[in-house]
């Protein structure tokens, strides 16, 4: 650990970088509160990766909430039976082969001499039970299992699963599967998975016990999280594992605060760099902007399931069940603007609610039509708003979300719908819209599997039975039969030419119905020092294991 005096110079060059670099007034309260976060955080190894995020991951559990601020930290700790490897290829993680006997079971052989982090056997039991609880109505994740009825032990390292239907699929969604220890689980009474959107409070939401490369050392939400090597885990002789053995997570919400850090060299790497950096980031010596592309998806939902539309002026009806209100919307939206001022160029506009990497993607559908204000008012006053309304949009204060809701309305003041933008913390922000509590909101969603199928089933399909994934994702509550028979062949079509043919089908759907409205493909920054190689990753996740510090040491400490 440094000694007081290196601390002090080190807190000292961070403050006087903030200052040389924020737009804004430097308070004493933002440096207390960067303080307290990198005061504990400076044990100077060589191994220790210093990480900087806007917002803090939300909670611990597995199979609650479906986020991406808590994936790029649970997939380092727990794992599922199938992985990415570094060419993003699904290979063997805690099964090392499986089997289809027959079209309804799939056969899995589970890897032997596995151990939690609590050192307790990994078996068959906890596959089972893993299954059960993340098809609970309270998981967000239920599309990871899509197809699978049931599970059963053959024996300690064999499981079956029993499909309700084909999955031609099934390895691209069991990536995003993971196994947690049934003992532990039993014991710590978190045998079903936390109610996030009622913030519930237990021991899988703030702690962990999985069998991956990394372990909890200690969590204060929103201050400060460490994790740790598995010493003991079953890939740590992989040729891919890189140096790092710590990590050291700090939530740093304000953009300057942040990159000051990065900059003075006090942190090593920010997975979510402000557009308005990325450039500083590039041309400051000692530090490279890390680019790539995501298939994640930029979008505007609508509510179009309430007979009154909750947030707007308008009573007793609600506008947006209206496919000519969604379309002029659609219409005055310059996806091209928002790309271009508000994210910097950092994107690409879309029409379609898929990537271009993803399975099904059909390029000459996307083509987003430029904005047509003239069409847009014709289509309101032919639905009966020729001076438009009021609504709230609901939007998260993580950048880019806020300043594209901003963005929209005076996009939409053109067609008569006046915005009234409610901007809410992250944390508070999915478990809003989760509870249907929104009548618009602007939002992202990616193919983890890189299959149209993740996206259209969570996304646009009927909200479903409770174990089935349908909609699970819809928060607009959109519905169109159509649709669903198209998502649900989709399912179980082995036949990859007539099932990209079956997306096609959908993927128009989708577009004129504009209850989903894509405005742009992400395309992701990592802001880091030179002294870090951090592979990237399609899917926009850090795989910390393969991670690589080069720091070297000096008379004066490391560098």
């Amino acid at each position: 650990m440094p000694n007081r005096a290196s601390l002090s110079a080190l807190l000292a060059t961070v403050a006087d970088a903030i200052r040389r670099t924020c737009s804004t007034r430097f308070t004493a309260l933002t440096f207390v509160a960067l303080s307290l976060a990198l005061s504990a955080a400076q044990p100077t190894q060589a191994k220790t990766l210093r990480m900087a995020i806007a917002d803090d991951a939300t909670t611990m559990d597995p199979h609650s909430a479906n986020i991406l601020g808590n994936t790029r930290i649970l997939h380092n700790i727990y794992e599922g039976l199938v992985t990415r490897d570094k060419n993003f290829k699904v290979v063997p993680a805690l099964a090392v082969s499986w089997s289809q006997p027959d079209a309804k079971t799939w056969r899995f052989k589970l890897r032997p001499n596995v151990r939690f982090h609590d050192g307790s056997a990994f078996t068959a039991d906890d596959v089972v039970f893993s299954l059960e609880r993340v098809m609970h109505p309270l998981s967000n994740f239920k599309s990871a299992v899509q197809g699978i009825g049931s599970a059963k032990k053959v024996d300690d390292l064999t499981v079956e699963f029993t499909m309700s239907e084909p999955n031609p699929v099934l390895l691209l969604h069991l990536v995003n599967f993971r196994i947690m220890s049934k003992s532990w689980a039993t014991k710590n009474n978190a045998l079903t998975p936390q109610n996030y959107k009622e913030k519930e409070d237990t021991v899988a939401s703030r702690s962990t016990n999985g069998t991956g490369p990394f372990m909890l050392v200690s969590r204060q939400t929103d201050v400060r999280t460490v994790i740790t090597e598995n010493k003991t885990w079953w890939n740590r002789a992989s040729p891919d594992r890189g140096n790092v053995t710590t990590v050291e997570w700090t939530p740093i919400k304000s953009p300057s605060t942040r990159m000051a850090a990065l900059l003075s060299g006090a942190i090593d790497f920010v997975i979510d760099p402000p557009v308005q950096d990325r450039e500083r980031i590039k041309n400051t010596p000692g530090m490279k902007l890390q680019l790539g592309s995501e298939p994640r998806i930029y979008f505007l939902g609508l509510d179009t399931f309430r007979d009154e539309l909750l947030y707007s002026n308008v009573k007793g009806k609600n506008p947006f069940k209206d496919v000519r209100v969604r379309q002029a919307i659609s219409l005055a939206i310059d996806a091209d603007l928002i790309v271009n001022k508000v994210n910097r160029g950092y994107g690409r506009v879309t029409s379609l609610i898929i990537g271009k990497e993803v399975q099904g993607y059909a390029a000459d559908l996307d083509k987003r039509p430029k904005p047509d204000i003239a069409r847009a008012k014709k289509l309101m006053a032919d639905a009966g708003y020729p001076a438009g309304f009021e609504v709230t949009i609901d939007c998260s204060n993580q950048v880019p979300f806020g300043e594209i809701c901003q963005a929209l309305g005076p996009m939409l003041a053109q067609i008569g719908i006046k915005l009234t933008p409610n901007i809410i913390i992250n944390a508070n922000y999915p478990p809003k819209i989760q509870k249907y509590d929104t009548s618009m909101y602007f939002w992202g969603w990616g193919a983890v599997t890189v299959d149209a199928l993740y996206v259209m089933q969570s996304l646009a399909r009927s909200v479903g039975a409770e174990r089935s994934g349908d909609g699970d994702a819809n928060y607009g509550r959109h519905s169109n039969p159509k649709l669903d028979a198209l998502i649900d062949r989709i399912k179980v079509e082995n036949d990859m030419k007539k099932r990209d043919g079956l997306i096609r089908e959908a993927l128009i759907v989708i577009r004129d119905d504009a209850a989903l409205i894509p405005t742009q493909q992400v395309v992701v920054a990592w802001g880091m020092r030179k002294v870090l190689d951090a592979p990237f990753a399609a899917n926009n996740l850090p795989y910390f294991y393969r991670f690589k510090l080069n720091r070297v040491r000096t008379g004066e400490g490391e560098q």
